[in-house]
């Protein structure tokens, strides 16, 4: 027999109906608030790690979110990564069990994506070696140069008079038309 959960928010109270734990490892939530890009996602039965990657799956395109925040009681805080018109409460949010994943390596050099990894430069589909996530702990010293190189701007009297180190912070000031732009 389907179980009830009273979600209580606001004024109105949601009535989402579920069925009992399903064999298969899927975890599966509820929306329960929805203000702008920020979404609240109710988890009866597994929480969902921060940045975790949820989807919605039950409208005409998938929506992705990142879990931000724990509210407790099985409410998580999720920013959408994806516009949210269409969505509404009581839609089923699926949790991938893993962080957003982007794509990296030689095919990715000179692409521009998304923050999900979707091209945005109408070059076709990006082709990468592997797949990281966007949390990473940075790399180790040992694993970073320690040598100075000049980062060459192809601006002939800044490289020859004044060259910026790589990884610097620099500013760049001059007047309209005297070839600012690399």
């Amino acid at each position: 027999m389907p179980q009830m959960l009273y979600l209580a928010k606001g004024k109105g109270i949601l009535l989402v109906r579920r069925k009992k734990m399903s064999t298969t490892n899927e975890n599966i939530g509820y929306l329960t608030q929805i203000i702008g890009p920020v979404l609240d996602v109710s988890f009866p039965e597994n929480t969902p790690k921060i940045h975790n990657k949820l989807v919605v799956k039950d409208i005409d395109k998938d929506v992705s979110m990142e879990v931000a925040q724990h509210l407790g009681n099985g409410v998580v805080r999720c920013i959408s990564m994806e516009a949210t018109e269409g969505l509404s409460r009581g839609l089923r949010v699926y949790d991938t069990g893993e962080a957003i994943k982007v794509p990296v390596g030689q095919g990715t050099l000179g692409r521009a994506m998304d923050v999900l990894g979707n091209p945005i430069d109408g070059k076709g589909e990006i082709t990468g070696e592997t797949n990281w996530s966007i949390h990473r702990k940075a790399p180790s010293f040992d694993k970073q140069t320690t040598t100075t190189q000049i980062f060459e701007t192809g601006i002939k009297v800044i490289d020859l008079l004044m060259p910026y180190a790589k990884g610097g912070k620099i500013g760049l000031f001059g007047g309209a038309g005297v070839g600012k732009t690399i």
